[in-house]
């Protein structure tokens, strides 16, 4: 493992304890303040769905976001894309899981979900072609 990857599966693994309090304020919402974290109450179905979305988004681009760095590692990818690279695939965890949490209250916020959308197909897909090229 390269030290740069080491550095952002290391950044990546330290978000987890926030996922993990995500996870909480869902149980929270979804049960009504009887178990997890407090939560906000009164919440629509719409909320909800948000919420939880935010919640599942968040875990699986982050597992996502490690792998991608593994992969870099191993694909051939321009140099000046490498890092840009490795922290969008981050980022796209943290916008699109934001988003959803942020749409649940600002509409206005659903920007994030798009611009971490394209992250996480801009990343993806430099990863694989790369990996392709590469073998």
């Amino acid at each position: 493992m390269s030290p740069d990857t080491r550095l952002m599966f290391g950044i990546s693994l330290i978000l987890v304890p926030t996922i993990v309090y995500g996870g909480l304020t869902v149980l929270g919402v979804i049960s009504n303040g009887a178990f997890g974290m407090p939560a906000p109450k009164n919440l629509s179905p719409s909320q909800v769905i948000f919420y939880r979305a935010g919640h599942a988004h968040a875990g699986v681009l982050t597992l996502l976001a490690v792998l991608l760095q593994i992969g870099v590692d191993y694909a051939t990818i321009p140099g000046p894309l490498v890092w840009p690279v490795r922290i969008g695939a981050l980022l796209a965890a943290l916008f699109v899981s934001g988003g959803f949490f942020g749409i649940a209250h600002v509409r206005a916020l659903r920007g994030l979900i798009y611009i971490g959308a394209i992250l996480v197909a801009a990343t993806t897909l430099t990863v694989g072609i790369g990996l392709v090229l590469g073998s």
